[in-house]
């Protein structure tokens, strides 16, 4: 069976030169006569690929000498209670901007372990927009400020970063780290689940800035201390082995490739590509605020339910996967990942004109 275009939102594809290099690698890695998957976490092979993939990442993403990378595991929903177990250090105090379903989890775990104020929410309309921010908003007392820099479910990005002054500012960005350029500096901690733009689920990237580290509640189980895994190199327990190794390949294919400047104008090409056309269509349309559209998800719908089944499945068919868009906005969605090829864009929409002349 031929590849298709893969348009989830995640697990999500990943670049086919990465797959083929894994499975060159798959039952000998490097010589050693043994798949990464069955190594040592402590073996010489693995010490050398997990630290080529953090130096690749800091390359890729230009972090600053004083931040620690880190690569643990729990997914972005265990940094919902790592972040305030690790940074409620003062006042016990976060501001929280809600622009999604993701925001609303982080939200509720942090109330857990001290007072969260929702400084801004775009709730009433369904997320359909990030809101506006500025200095005067934030808490002169907070320890820290949360953001989702893009909302993979209902396709809101922020366009710029708020500035935060000296309180840190935490990015869960999932969804959209390595797409476009960000200035880590701007940044106390940024955290992100593997399984979009990185690799396979299994891994989360942490970046913190040193300052911030040992500071966790005295409560905070030693698994979810971040000092302990700093001061652990990531290896305070077997790490996510496999999925470190595939990240690497990934980072390694987009240094390869011109790395995030490059991607970024890549990203920005697919989605004016996708965008251009709901604009001017009769049939679809998009369901994000311009100003907020997000690069990497797009959702879409037709306004009929049986209309929006049809053209799934027929994208099904026609080799367009999972394009079904999520419960809460209905549709369709495409996601379209770092490895999604600009052809893959410029067929679905190909498609979507077709399907449009045939159902008018």
């Amino acid at each position: 069976m031929s590849r298709v275009y893969n348009f989830s939102a995640g697990p999500a594809t990943l670049p086919i030169e990465v797959l083929e290099k894994a499975q060159s690698e798959m039952t000998d890695y490097n010589g050693s006569g043994m798949s990464v998957m069955e190594m040592s976490h402590r073996s010489k092979d693995f010490i050398g690929i997990a630290g080529n993939a953090e130096k690749d990442l800091r390359s890729l993403m230009k972090i600053p000498e004083n931040y620690k990378v880190l690569f643990l595991q729990g997914g972005a929903s265990l940094q919902f209670a790592m972040v305030p177990l690790n940074l409620f250090s003062s006042s016990k105090k976060a501001d929280y901007v809600n622009t999604g379903s993701w925001s609303k989890k982080a939200i509720a775990e942090a109330k857990r372990y001290g007072s969260v104020n929702v400084i801004a929410s775009s709730e009433a309309a369904n997320f359909n927009y990030i809101p506006e921010l500025n200095a005067g908003m934030f808490s002169p007392d907070a320890d820290y400020v949360h953001i989702t820099t893009n909302n993979t479910i209902y396709g809101t990005c922020f366009q710029s970063i708020p500035e935060t002054g000296d309180i840190p500012l935490i990015a869960d960005m999932s969804s959209n780290i390595l797409s476009q350029e960000y200035d880590v500096s701007q940044f106390g901690l940024i955290y992100a689940g593997a399984q979009k733009n990185i690799g396979p689920a299994g891994v989360t990237i942490v970046i913190i800035r040193e300052d911030l580290l040992g500071k966790a509640q005295n409560f905070t189980p030693t698994m979810l201390n971040y000092k302990i895994h700093s001061d652990n190199e990531s290896m305070f327990n077997t790490p996510p082995c496999y999925s470190i190794y595939i990240a690497g390949l990934v980072f390694e294919w987009l240094l390869a490739n011109g790395g995030v400047i490059a991607m970024e104008k890549k990203n920005r090409q697919k989605a004016a590509t996708l965008y251009d056309y709901l604009d001017n269509s009769e049939r679809f349309k998009g369901t994000v605020e311009v100003n907020s559209r997000s690069i990497m998800n797009v959702p879409f719908v037709t306004g009929n339910d049986e209309l929006d089944a049809k053209f799934i499945s027929e994208a099904s068919s026609a080799g367009f996967k999972t394009l079904k868009g999520h419960r809460s906005v209905g549709g369709m969605r495409a996601s379209i990942y770092n490895a999604m090829p600009v052809e893959g864009v410029e067929k679905l929409v190909s498609f979507m004109r077709n399907f449009e002349q045939a159902n008018s």
